[in-house]
Parts: C-alpha cells; sequence; structure tokens
C-alpha cells in the first residue's frame, strides 16, 4: 500500500490482478484504488484468445488509434463492472459536461467515483468510494519544448518560479512534475484544465511529496497529492479533497 505522504511509489507496489476480475470491493476512505493498464499488451492477449492462441502473436502490429479507443473502453467497463457487481457491457456512461466519460448515476447511483488518464498504449484509472478523484499520467522523460515559457503561460507565479530556477533535466523533470499534479487536481475539482490552472498552486519538488499551497476557489489545505510510478519511464499523480490519502495500486 502506498501513502500519500511519500513523493514516489516504485513500480514494484503494483500488484499484479490477472483476468477475468472477481468483484472489487469499493475503497473506503482515505483508500484509493490505482490501476495501471498496458493496453496494447491486454488487447494483444485478448485478441489471441478469441482466435484460442495460447500466447500473444511475437511482433504482432501495433493498435490502431480506433483499437486504442475500443481497448480503452472496454477495460474501464470491466474494472468499474468489477466494483459495480455487474458485467462490463452492463456499466452505463454517459459525458459529462466537459466530455469526459461519468457513471449514469441513475443506474449505478453516487458511490464510486473514477478518474480516467491515458498516455499512448498506457491508461491509468483511480477508483474512490468517498468523492471526487483526479488522476494523471505522463511520460516520465517527456522534454517540453519550452518548460520556462510554458511554466510562464499556464502556471502560477510561484509555480513558474520554482521551476524556472532549475537547470536543464531539472527543470524538465519539475515542469513535468508539477503538470501532472496540476492535471489531477482540475480533474478532482469537476472543473476541468480550462481557465483552471492558473486559479491554484502544487508544489511538486523532487525531496517531498506534492502538496496545493494556494487555491482560488476551494481551500488548499483540503486537498491531498500524490505522485507515483507506475512503471519505469512514466510518472502519475492522484489527486482527491479529503483529509488524508492512502493508495492501493494495481496493474492488469
Amino acid at each position: 500500500m502506498v501513502t500519500g505522504q511519500r513523493a514516489w511509489a516504485s513500480p514494484g507496489e503494483f500488484v499484479s490482478q490477472r483476468l477475468p476480475l472477481g468483484p472489487m470491493r469499493l475503497p473506503e476512505s482515505p483508500l484509493i484504488h490505482l490501476w495501471h493498464l498496458d493496453l496494447e499488451r491486454l488487447w494483444q492477449a485478448l485478441s489471441s484468445a478469441l482466435v484460442k492462441e495460447k500466447e500473444p502473436q511475437a511482433g504482432a502490429a501495433a493498435m490502431t488509434m480506433a483499437q486504442l479507443r475500443v481497448a480503452r473502453r472496454f477495460y474501464l467497463r470491466m474494472l468499474l463492472g468489477a466494483y459495480l457487481g455487474v458485467a462490463g457491457k452492463d456499466v452505463a456512461l454517459v459525458r459529462g459536461s466537459r466530455g469526459k466519460p461519468v457513471l449514469n448515476r441513475s443506474i449505478h447511483g453516487e458511490a464510486l467515483h473514477f478518474s480516467l488518464a491515458k498516455s499512448g498504449h498506457r491508461a491509468l484509472i483511480g477508483i474512490s468510494g468517498s468523492g471526487e478523484v483526479g488522476v494523471d499520467l505522463e511520460l516520465e522523460g517527456r522534454k517540453p519544448r519550452n518548460a520556462q515559457a510554458l511554466s510562464a503561460r499556464f502556471f502560477t507565479h510561484c509555480e513558474a518560479k520554482e521551476i524556472c530556477g532549475l537547470d536543464g533535466p531539472a527543470m524538465d523533470a519539475a515542469f513535468m512534475r508539477t503538470w501532472a499534479c496540476k492535471e489531477a487536481v482540475a480533474k478532482a475539482s469537476g472543473h476541468g484544465i480550462a481557465n483552471r490552472f492558473c486559479r491554484f498552486s502544487v508544489l511538486a519538488a523532487e525531496s517531498g511529496p506534492p502538496r496545493v499551497i494556494e487555491d482560488q476557489d476551494l481551500s488548499a489545505a483540503g486537498w491531498r497529492v500524490a505522485l507515483v510510478i507506475p512503471e519505469e519511464g512514466y510518472i502519475a499523480a492522484v489527486a482527491v479533497r479529503q483529509p488524508s490519502l492512502l493508495i492501493e495500486a494495481f496493474s492488469l
């Protein structure tokens, strides 16, 4: 189990779960379930099973964008169904006010909250039974085109000052940590990214856990944010508004 008091969680702390999944118990505060999916590997395994092959084909063609969207929806519904006690095909999703998928509350009630993030063939899904959750997934080695200029444009003054006080790779890494945390907080707030990034500040130093230090809309003290490493080469952020945060991490 990963606590929100630590800055990072290693890939070894993501417990592998095999398919088919049995019923999952909805996490209660302060616990959040975090699922990391390699959609290409899962899709190849599913395709192999459908044609009754024992192993995924070596050197199989890369997924198309259409296949990636189908796989993302398929495994999201499957995971949500495990928590709701229904088959994945019976999970009713609708589009929220900003276009993101949300549960149809008239069918599934108010208990389960989820957030979905994607990066290439990877997906990250946060599950909460106590309130809104936000997650983001980024390539750890991704190099911003101009971290200094982007920080000045999209981040608050104190965030930009913190990031631009660093040099080279350290500046790029700080930018990506801050971006991931801000995406997660924006999702958990329900306001989305547009016109929201400049309204709160996140301190995401490498030496300690990230924290919201200023929020124009909500109390900064109410936020809990954690950074995790689901696999080598990726970083992820989780954000909730609750007194504390514990993360139980899984890979599928």
